[in-house]
């Protein structure tokens, strides 16, 4: 695979990256990449997940190194609950190669802890707080803890020696500070963003684990993903904030390199896709109707789900 083909499929999918030409010569430059993904370990892993851990696939089929962060101290300071074999098994069996490492094994050191205490007194309140608003529970009470969050989280990059931070665009604001700071904390990076899918129930809001009905996850049962995928948003010619089509652009696809749609001849027969741009262009043109997508959708995360589903205990 030569720069160009790396760079394509690093950049596929993704909603930003800070910077491309920054990227471009990490790629011509450097041999030993290393790139990096937190998680806050709580509850089961769903399909918001799945597209940064999709990211991190790509990523390491180009030659990344890649280290993910079982984030068990932000997950307590975030108020929840960790979970870390069941975190850790599940990402394994989704074919990650990864240097699991977790917070509580780095994150009280001296060095750690004197570079969060450096962004500490550089950092306001309110710049602090502002990082935080897409991924803190009950923002407008946060506390003390929450605010540290995204420093730690910051200082993680580093700590980690990472060259490319993974995170959905909930995390954007964070990884923004962090790379203003970067001078401070001598520690450059390249911020890659993908995008957030859209809750299951409609626009206005992001995929989430606390909001019934709004996703699925890899514990769920072949009936309970046909179920939520059955009453799903996804109207006939619209492909703009459309769940159903953008887990088929940002997880389907990529993971089998294809979408097959199986139908009646009557109805046009089956008929594969092998990009996206295909399948969102006969979608617009309502040449495929939205049942004839979900049950496709419904078939291709049954396959990728169940041998998943058994490592989440």
């Amino acid at each position: 695979m030569n720069e160009k083909e790396k760079f394509e499929l690093i950049a596929r999918n993704t909603e930003e990256i800070l910077t491309e030409e920054n990227l471009k010569e990490l790629i011509r430059k450097k041999k030993s990449l290393i790139a990096y993904c937190g998680y806050e370990i709580s509850g089961a892993i769903h399909l918001g997940h799945l597209v940064t851990i999709t990211k991190l696939l790509d990523l390491q089929k180009v030659g990344f190194k890649i280290k993910i962060l079982l984030a068990d101290i932000h997950t307590k300071l975030n108020k929840k609950i960790p979970e870390i074999d069941a975190w850790k098994n599940t990402i394994k069996a989704i074919g990650i190669k990864a240097e699991f490492v977790l917070g509580s094994d780095f994150q009280f050191t001296k060095e750690y802890l004197y570079d969060v205490f450096q962004l500490a007194q550089k950092v306001t309140l309110n710049r602090g707080l502002r990082s935080m608003q897409e991924v803190a529970r009950d923002v407008e009470n946060a506390t003390v803890s929450q605010i540290i969050y995204p420093l730690m989280q910051i200082v993680d990059v580093k700590h980690l020696k990472a060259d490319v931070a993974v995170g959905g665009t909930d995390q954007r604001k964070i990884y923004m500070l962090g790379k203003e700071e970067a001078k401070l904390l001598d520690h450059n990076f390249i911020a890659l963003h993908t995008p957030l899918i859209t809750s299951l129930k409609g626009p206005g809001q992001k995929m989430s684990s606390s909001i019934p009905g709004s996703n699925i996850s890899v514990i769920d049962s072949q009936e309970q993903i046909k179920k939520a995928i059955s009453q799903a948003y996804c109207p006939a010619g619209k492909a703009e904030d459309n769940p159903v089509l953008q887990i088929a652009k940002l997880i389907i696809i990529p993971h089998f390199g294809k979408l097959k749609i199986t139908r009646d001849k009557k109805f046009g027969g089956e008929i594969i896709y092998m990009t996206y741009k295909d399948l969102e262009s006969d979608y617009k043109k309502e040449a495929l109707h939205p049942a004839d997508l979900k049950s496709a959708v419904v078939d291709s995360l049954e396959k990728l789900i169940a041998p998943i589903r058994k490592n989440f205990r």
